[in-house]
């Protein structure tokens, strides 16, 4: 159990952070997606500036940087804690209100712009947990933000900590907010020269103790349907309708075992996020994910086999079949620096939680990262429910995430 003095930040600059629209753009090809994201990336330079991280600054592809500087003679590696910035398309995160449950009792939470949306106890069982906690929602009308903004007021606010406690001590932490990580585009143009750090930890987890090594891997597919053309009043015989095509390969998909709502813990899935074109030619995007390589390849090939299959009964009919990596399973990389995650574990325990290594159904910044030489564990922010008007995180959760944060830096600087 901790034995520092902590007064808390974190649900005072939260509150803050998630009136600010930060919403990416996956159709955009601009870098941010979307310009707002910098609005809030200027906020969080501004406030760390004020703090005294004296480079902390925001660069023209909407990444926030920031050093705060060691205060111990040990010889430390250098940590970064990472958050990212956006928020997910899927829901508008535009004119977010707040609200906090104080003292949670139990039972369902009515969201008061929209009474149609409703926390309900039985279906989040996070929030036994949480009783006589202080539960932050919407109003029913957007999705909250904690993910990730939970993870960035946590960062920020342990930078504050650090910052009027130097008698704690700590080696170099690097700061890092991101753009788009919701569009997987997080690490795009992050500048690691510049970072400066050994390892990483992104603060973007689920529920309170709770530790990540380990992510799906990922892969996009398209598959481009080339029609053929007829007019409607002399088409028999004729026409082979592009959409029709693609429609016959969704409805060949697998109904069981293979897609996100019919699969949990290990199971991979092919997910179908987009379709769209016209009688001549029609375009199907999808995600594929699974926990190994060879979990992925299997199921591109079942894809392109249902393909063939369809495209039998059209066959003046052509396609194309294309295969994009988008991330890897981290767990390859944080198995080679198992301290990494041995000390997030015992941060956790100081903290006065009972850790929890648990898989991410999903990906993060330290995905990436990891791969491109930052090893990047996942540790909790406390955010339930994310990407739906539903979403909620709990003061308790996010103050015990910040502690584990002070903790971590801590326990790099003892074992040095």
């Amino acid at each position: 159990m901790s034995s520092l003095s902590f007064s808390h930040t974190v649900t005072e600059r939260f509150l803050r952070y998630v009136t600010i629209d930060t919403q990416s753009d996956p159709e955009s090809p601009s870098s941010p997606s979307t310009e707002k994201q910098k609005d809030l990336g200027r906020v969080l330079a501004a406030e760390l500036k004020a703090m005294g991280v004296e480079d902390a600054h925001l660069d023209d592809f909407g990444y926030v940087y920031g050093t705060i500087p060691a205060n111990t003679e040990k010889k430390v590696p250098v940590i970064c804690f990472c958050s990212h910035m956006d928020t997910s398309p899927d829901v508008t995160g535009k004119d977010v209100k707040p609200q906090v449950v104080k003292n949670y009792r139990g039972g369902d939470i009515v969201l008061p712009g929209d009474t149609s949306q409703v926390i309900r106890f039985a279906e989040h069982p996070a929030l036994k947990s949480q009783i006589g906690n202080d539960i932050i929602t919407t109003d029913g009308t957007t999705l909250l933000g904690a993910d990730n903004k939970a993870g960035v007021a946590e960062i920020m606010d342990a930078a504050h900590f650090f910052l009027t406690n130097p008698d704690v001590k700590h080696g170099t932490i690097k700061i890092l907010f991101t753009p788009d990580e919701e569009i997987g585009r997080g690490v795009d143009n992050v500048d690691l020269k510049k970072l400066g750090a050994d390892f990483g930890y992104t603060m973007d987890g689920e529920s309170a103790g709770c530790v990540e090594d380990e992510t799906f891997s990922a892969d996009g597919a398209t598959i481009t349907i080339n029609g053929v053309s007829a007019h409607p009043g002399y088409a028999k015989g004729k026409m082979e309708h592009a959409i029709k095509i693609a429609a016959a390969i969704i409805e060949r998909l697998p109904k069981e075992g293979c897609s996100p709502e019919t699969t949990s813990g290990k199971q991979g899935f092919l997910h179908p996020i987009g379709i769209e074109g016209a009688l001549e030619q029609a375009t199907l995007s999808f995600i594929v994910r699974d926990f190994t390589e060879e979990g992925l390849k299997e199921k591109e090939v079942l894809l392109e086999t249902i393909v063939k299959d369809v495209m039998k009964d059209y066959p003046r009919s052509t396609y194309k079949f294309e295969v994009r990596e988008q991330y890897r399973n981290m767990k390859q990389v944080i198995d080679r620096h198992p301290h990494v995650l041995e000390y997030a574990i015992e941060a956790i325990r100081r903290a006065g939680l009972r850790p929890m290594r648990t898989a991410i159904r999903g990906g993060t910044d330290g995905s990436r990262l990891s791969f491109m030489g930052l090893p990047c564990p996942n540790i909790f922010a406390g955010e339930h429910a994310f990407h739906s008007r539903l979403e909620w995180v709990s003061r308790q959760d996010m103050e015990k995430a910040v502690q584990t944060i002070v903790h971590l830096a801590m326990i790099w600087e003892e074992r040095a």
